[in-house]
């Protein structure tokens, strides 16, 4: 009986135990479900203003009983960059309160800022309120300020050469904790930003409405007013994405990651290649310039003997000759552990030329911030433990 009885309660023990499990599951569910709500106020959770266009900050005001003309206040507030909502002065403290109640501002949080030696290019990795960080990177150019900020919490494109991809996808980010980045970043600098460039952690397509949205938050005439051409949207070729895009009107740069001549090449260097083939990604391009009337930026990262001969040059030429385009050739980034070296200047520089004389404008990209890995997803790799994004901090601890 008293081995019965032991057996008993191992089996009550692991049954705990798998309830617990079960719990701990349901919470991290739950938690989820709480920072969407956070967004859409559903179930009394309070919704993050910073997501907000003027006219749905009119209907929430509206339903507190205030006027319309407190919505604008509202959002010149936050694009001028107030971390609370107590910073919004010209609202009364009644209003500031109530507001409260009800909204919040979920502003992000420079962790670690490292600043270029050799050109002045800043990097910024932000902390969400979740505890998740993300990277954003400033550079200076002749025109002006660029910004190269994330779309998502890691990527599900799994691109090869690419540092973003060994951390793996977590979500995707909101339209206020993009435009956040824009915001931070300009207020930091203390200067405005002229161009944005949704090149940096995560698969923008892939996260389309939020990305749409943040395009019109940041265009709106009363927050930052930065105009449509003055902002690249990168993709790294979904198809279906890019000809829905060329529906919206939106005179925005299109960018797509090609990085290759031919499929066979393609697949082994980006996995969504087995989805989309190339034909099908310049079809949609070709549709995209015909409606946004709008050149697509072709980007190619040069690697060495796998995608540089004059061979694969020619060939490339052959598909883009007669699209309105440009090609950016951008020399590789070392990730540690990657298989993948860069071709040397020479090598670009003729590649380069086959291009040119089939009359496609092409340029090398200007390396910035090479001394602060300023390249997509090196800095966020570089302090995450992949199995658990939000334990960043030690690694961050360990470097200073």
């Amino acid at each position: 009986m008293e081995g019965k009885s032991n057996l008993n309660e191992n089996r009550m023990n692991q049954n705990e135990n798998r309830i617990q499990s079960n719990d701990s599951k349901i919470n991290s569910i739950g938690n989820e479900i709480a920072l969407d709500d956070n967004r859409t106020n559903s179930n009394g959770r309070r919704i993050n203003l910073m997501d907000l266009l003027p006219e749905e900050l009119k209907e929430l005001l509206e339903g507190m009983g205030q006027q319309k003309y407190r919505a604008t206040q509202v959002f010149q507030w936050i694009n001028k960059g107030v971390t609370d909502i107590d910073q919004m002065t010209n609202l009364s403290k009644a209003l500031r309160e109530e507001l409260k109640s009800v909204a919040y501002l979920g502003k992000l949080k420079t962790v670690r800022k490292l600043v270029s030696k050799i050109d002045g290019t800043v990097k910024y990795l932000f902390q969400l309120p979740d505890g998740n960080v993300i990277e954003c990177v400033l550079m200076e150019y002749r025109h002006g300020l660029s910004v190269c900020i994330s779309s998502q919490v890691g990527c599900k494109m799994g691109c090869r050469f690419c540092a973003s991809a060994g951390a793996g996808f977590v979500r995707n980010l909101t339209p206020g904790e993009m435009l956040d980045q824009v915001i931070s970043a300009g207020t930091d600098a203390g200067r405005r930003i002229g161009n944005i460039v949704i090149m940096g952690i995560g698969e923008p397509l892939d996260n389309y409405d939020n990305v749409l949205k943040f395009l019109r938050l940041v265009n709106h005439p009363q927050g930052l007013n930065i105009g449509y051409r003055h902002i690249t949207v990168s993709t790294c070729g979904l198809v279906p994405a890019i000809l829905r895009l060329a529906k919206e009107n939106i005179p925005i740069t299109l960018s797509v990651s090609l990085h290759a001549p031919n499929d066979s090449i393609r697949e082994r260097l980006m996995p969504i290649s087995r989805k989309y083939s190339i034909d099908k990604i310049l079809e949609a391009c070709k549709i995209y310039t015909v409606e946004i009337k709008r050149r697509v930026t072709f980007e190619y990262a040069v690697i060495s003997g796998v995608n540089d001969s004059m061979d694969n040059a020619w060939e490339l030429a052959g598909k883009l000759k007669g699209m309105l385009c440009h090609v950016n050739l951008i020399p590789v980034n070392h990730i540690e552990d990657g298989e993948f070296t860069r071709s040397d200047r020479q090598t670009m520089e003729r590649f380069k030329a086959v291009l040119e004389g089939a009359g496609i404008e092409t340029t090398i990209r200007r390396e910035l911030g090479q001394d602060i890995s300023a390249a997509c997803g090196q800095l966020r790799r570089s302090v995450i433990t992949y199995t658990d994004p939000r334990r960043w901090e030690d690694a961050v601890r360990s470097e200073e």
